[in-house]
């Protein structure tokens, strides 16, 4: 089993920044690839931005140049820095791990970011 904590979120006026963070712990071995997902009120949860453990990063197209992945695997976290943060960012934020073995997927409990206009 794998264990996924999110912290971070919040209230932001548009234009701001928000950096989410999301321990890891359990069977840490059996994760390759780490990320985040959003969900809007009353919308499907989608991507925002993967990364591997060597450093692979893919973003949603929404988000390309403005959101920035990134992954310490020493400390078993990824982060995602999110600037220039818009009123249709308002979602949860779900952290994601998926077991390299089985596909498995373990999600965070998520964290709240509310973009104000």
């Amino acid at each position: 089993q794998v264990q996924l904590v999110e912290s971070g979120g919040g209230l932001v006026q548009a234009g701001g920044s928000l950096r989410l963070s999301c321990a890891a712990s359990g069977r840490i071995f059996s994760i390759n690839v780490m990320g985040w997902y959003r969900q809007a009120p009353g919308k499907q949860r989608e991507l925002v931005a993967t990364i591997t453990t060597g450093g692979s990063t893919n973003y949603a197209d929404s988000v390309k140049g403005l959101f920035t992945i990134s992954r310490d695997n020493a400390k078993n976290m990824v982060y995602l820095q999110m600037n220039s943060l818009k009123p249709e960012d308002t979602a949860v934020y779900y952290c994601n791990a998926q077991n390299r073995y089985s596909g498995y997927d373990y999600w965070g409990q998520g964290t709240q970011v509310t973009v104000s206009s």
